[in-house]
């Protein structure tokens, strides 16, 4: 079975963090393909690993990303 998920990745320091907001997992890597895939990696060996019960107790269907403006100083 094959699953859609989010993957946010950020600039932090010389490398990349990745998260996925859905099941709150996050990894790293040297570059955005490196974060990709190491966050990849690690949803795949938690749905391995994890009980049904804890899928959905951490699994948040609905996630909204979006950009919004405020007033700065």
């Amino acid at each position: 079975m094959r699953r859609q998920l989010t993957a946010i990745i950020e600039r932090e320091g010389t490398g990349y963090v990745s998260l996925c907001p859905e099941l709150d997992i996050a990894s790293q890597g040297e570059t955005v393909a490196d974060a990709r895939d190491n966050l990849r990696e690690a949803l795949e060996l938690f749905f391995e690993t994890a009980s049904q019960e804890e899928i959905q107790a951490r699994l948040h269907e609905a996630v909204y990303i979006t950009q919004i403006e405020v007033t700065v100083g």
